[in-house]
């Protein structure tokens, strides 16, 4: 992304007039700054479509990414700011409205190893535990070494 910030940044310089180079510069900077915040809200979408679940996004971050939007579109509509700045503070609504169709879509899968190797619910196929491997009911090695790669 970083050629697409240049090439925007050169095509503002020889297309728009500006009062000076620092105004470009400043005016280039911020463009980048909306550029690189739409890229930094995505990441989790694509996490939750590959994994095809919403396991691993708990109740409490989407909670703040609602309280965090909420905030933002009412500074957007009340506060007077520039096109540019108000478009990337709504930007936000269309990820939050992603992740809330993710989290309807997706089912929560219980039976799936969280980051530290611990499923909630035992699987079907890991019902009873070995014996003497000293595995716990609901521990999935397979679906820890699936997460990790």
């Amino acid at each position: 992304l970083a050629p697409l910030g240049l090439g925007l940044a050169l095509f503002s310089l020889v297309r728009h007039p500006h009062r000076s180079w620092y105004s470009w510069l400043v005016s280039s900077l911020a463009q980048g700054v909306y550029i690189f915040g739409f890229v930094t809200m995505t990441p989790q979408l694509f996490v939750n479509y590959k994994l095809k679940s919403v396991a691993h996004l708990p109740w409490r971050v989407l909670c703040y990414k609602a309280f965090n939007t909420f905030v933002d579109d009412i500074f957007a509509c009340l506060v007077p700011m520039p096109t540019a700045h108000r478009v990337a503070c709504l930007r936000d609504d269309l990820v939050f409205a992603i992740l809330l169709y993710q989290r309807y879509c997706y089912p929560v899968d219980k039976a799936r190893a969280n980051e530290y190797g611990y499923a909630y619910a035992p699987a079907a196929d890991d019902a009873a535990p070995l014996e003497g491997s000293g595995a716990e009911p609901g521990w999935r090695a397979d679906a820890l070494v699936h997460v990790l790669t």
